[in-house]
């Protein structure tokens, strides 16, 4: 996976997580559709601190095999 398509997939989690809070009624957060839009934004970061992991990874082994 190269640089700009983890920069894509992150960005695109990051317009999920503003549609779904959005969706969130703060006023009962877990009842309803604002369970499915918690879900979906504990998700939505989750999915974007892996795609951090995997650029960081990706960095380290570039320097490793440099040397």
């Amino acid at each position: 996976m190269n640089k700009t398509f983890s920069i894509i997939l992150i960005i695109l989690a990051l317009a999920l997580i503003g549609y779904n809070v959005t969706l969130v009624d703060f006023e009962n957060p877990f009842e309803g559709d604002s369970t499915v839009a918690l879900i979906g934004i504990v998700a939505s970061l989750c999915a974007i601190v892996l795609l951090l992991i995997f650029m960081t990874s990706k960095k380290i082994q570039k320097k490793l095999n440099k040397d």
